[in-house]
């Protein structure tokens, strides 16, 4: 590279990251405000009330509607203008956040919750969509890496921060939603200084609203379905039965639905990607483990072991220590090497052992061994989690960006809002299954408890058979999740692996020169052919520009395809030159970006 190109290269990389730190701060704030809650949650569940039915839907609530909001957002970033859509999804979040902190009951919440979980879903994804339009995919795996290690950070150290402000007398647990509002507002002013975008209208549009609305019957009947399921009611009970019906019949006509629609907000042509499906599928297992594992470890910790919450985050660092430095390391070998399918796998194959290894764990397992198992868990979801939606990203065109991003992001949301209602109602079982071996029976909430979750008003030998029986159940969460997470890595193997284009958008061709545009254009000009010397060393080069081979990353670059893929070889156009009639002219080959096949265009 020379100083020139590579004064350019370094001024172009720092407008990116100019616009890149309003998108990671937009990032940071809303996934934070999902995880800063999850340590806080036995401290808010206990003084407003609550069992462990409000303590998941508390939590399922905000990811639910952020999960659908998340596949509307990528269709609206296709249509509209992505900047103010930004803009009003946080001024949304800012609000909600302070109904939030203003909530008396555990229904209040609840409903609040849904309204934050829209704002993030929007902004979330918006800011996901935006990075896309303007970096192109081979770059993107470098900037990929500092945007999931601000995600990783965000999903790990929200519930130290959480736990830090519950534990601040002067503070309380409604400071964990009313904390994030000042940095997004600061948020807010980076944004509409720095971002700029071109104006991408498409005129006259059409909003899927029924799609919207159905795909949301069908996940929040399906939830509710789990968590009567979960509680102790039988399958066969009429209310769990209507609702997994309904589930499935929403679901059969969204489909439908969706075929039909002008603007679908799941296009059936981007499921029907056979990367896509299998990594939506990997994409569920690393959601589940994501947002199921802090809920639960908070538990774990708070309830089983005594912790405070202050120091129950502490104890997961060493995840967010794992997810860092994976994100930022492997994003790096993505930019630098081209292809991304060996990153993924080995995370997912990481991801698997650790969820393993926490199928283990008791109540007087040693800190050391939960250290290392939460390390491999995050340098599991610091390798695989973003690079699944690069893989996707990197396969559709620039026009349908936002809805493909979307679709991978929408079901990680979903598998985490399904997997916080399966692991809640393994976990509950779990636990009520320990206490009544022990005691016979469940114990009674005492009158001058707060729910059934405020522990500490317990009798003394009563609590301490509580507490165990949180700290013994724990392998309850993890034996689900790891079947979740082993499939997911299997179908990251199953994936075909693509070099990643350089390009934003998806271009219909790709040109090889074996000579310099000079001296074709000289050749063309003159009509003077320019004898062409065997080549001995090097190969011709290459100019590509335009998005990457279907090849596998086995089968290396298109610098090292096999005469199979281009029809002349650099060997073949000099052996040419000694043939009778042939004339010694350069040729151009252009080969098809489905199958590469190259065509010799005769001069």
């Amino acid at each position: 590279m020379t100083p020139e190109q590579a004064e350019v290269a370094e001024k172009k990389h720092r407008e990116v990251l100019a616009v890149l730190t309003g998108l990671m701060l937009v990032q940071f704030i809303g996934m934070l405000a999902n995880t800063i809650v999850s340590n806080a949650m036995p401290v808010i569940v206990a003084e407003i009330g609550g069992n462990q039915t409000h303590y998941t839907w508390i939590l399922t609530s905000g990811i639910l509607a952020n999960t659908v909001m998340t596949a509307l957002a990528g269709k609206l970033a296709d249509l509209y203008d992505k900047k103010k859509l930004l803009i009003i999804s946080m001024i949304m979040f800012i609000l909600s956040s302070l109904l939030c902190g203003l909530a008396q009951t555990p229904e209040m919440l609840i409903a609040f919750r849904v309204l934050q979980g829209l704002g993030m879903g929007m902004q979330v994804m918006l800011s996901m969509v935006i990075m896309a339009t303007v970096i192109p995919p081979r770059e993107r795996g470098r900037y990929n890496g500092y945007m999931g290690a601000v995600i990783a950070v965000a999903t790990v150290s929200g519930p130290l921060l959480g736990g830090l402000i519950v534990d601040t007398p002067w503070m309380g647990w409604r400071w964990c939603f009313w904390a994030t509002i000042p940095f997004m507002m600061a948020a807010i002013w980076v944004i509409s200084r720095r971002l700029n975008l071109p104006n991408m209208s498409r005129g006259k549009v059409h909003l899927d609203i029924p799609g919207a609305a159905l795909m949301a019957i069908a996940a929040v009947s399906f939830l509710l379905w789990v968590s009567l399921v979960g509680g102790g009611t039988s399958f066969t009970d009429p209310a769990a039965i209507i609702l997994i019906i309904l589930a499935i019949i929403a679901t059969i006509i969204f489909i439908l639905v969706e075929k039909k629609s002008p603007e679908p907000i799941l296009p059936m042509e981007i499921m029907a990607h056979r990367n896509t499906v299998l990594a939506i599928i990997a994409s569920i297992g690393a959601g589940t483990i994501m947002f199921g594992a802090n809920v639960f470890l908070g538990q774990y910790f708070q309830y089983g072991r005594g912790y405070s919450p202050t120091v129950a985050g502490l104890l997961t660092f060493p995840m967010m220590v794992g997810i860092v430095i994976a994100s930022t390391w492997i994003g790096q070998l993505i930019t630098r090497n081209g292809v991304w399918k060996k990153y993924v796998v080995s995370g997912m194959v990481y991801l698997s052992i650790g969820s393993l290894g926490l199928c283990f764990v008791r109540q007087d397992t040693s800190l050391l061994i939960l250290a290392v198992l939460f390390f491999i868990i995050g340098w599991g979801l610091g390798a695989a989690n973003q690079n699944l939606v690069l893989a996707v990203q990197n396969s559709v065109p620039l026009s349908q960006m936002g809805a493909a991003t979307s679709t991978v992001t929408f079901f990680r949301s979903l598998g985490g809002a399904v997997g916080i209602q399966v692991l809640g109602a393994s976990y509950g079982a779990a636990t009520n299954s320990y206490m009544v071996d022990r005691l016979g029976e469940m114990p009674k909430v005492p009158g001058n408890a707060a729910g059934s979750l405020d522990l500490a008003a317990l009798p003394d030998p009563v609590e301490d058979i509580a507490r165990a029986g949180f700290g013994n159940s724990l392998w309850a969460v993890f034996a689900v999740a790891s079947i979740i997470v082993v499939i997911g890595a299997i179908s990251t193997i199953l994936m075909k692996g693509t070099s990643l284009r350089d390009t934003v958008d998806i271009q219909k061709k790709v040109h090889k020169t074996l000579r310099e545009d000079e001296a074709q254009a000289s050749q063309i000009t003159t009509g003077n052919p320019i004898p062409l010397e065997p080549v001995t060393g090097e190969m011709p080069r290459i100019e590509v520009d335009t998005v990457a081979s279907e090849e596998t990353e086995e089968a290396g670059s298109l610098a090292e395809s096999s005469p199979s893929n281009a029809q002349y070889t650099t060997a073949s156009l000099a052996n040419d030159s000694d043939r009778p009639g042939s004339r010694s002219e350069p040729s151009d080959v252009v080969v098809e970006n489905s199958n590469l096949e190259g065509k010799k265009n005769e001069k």
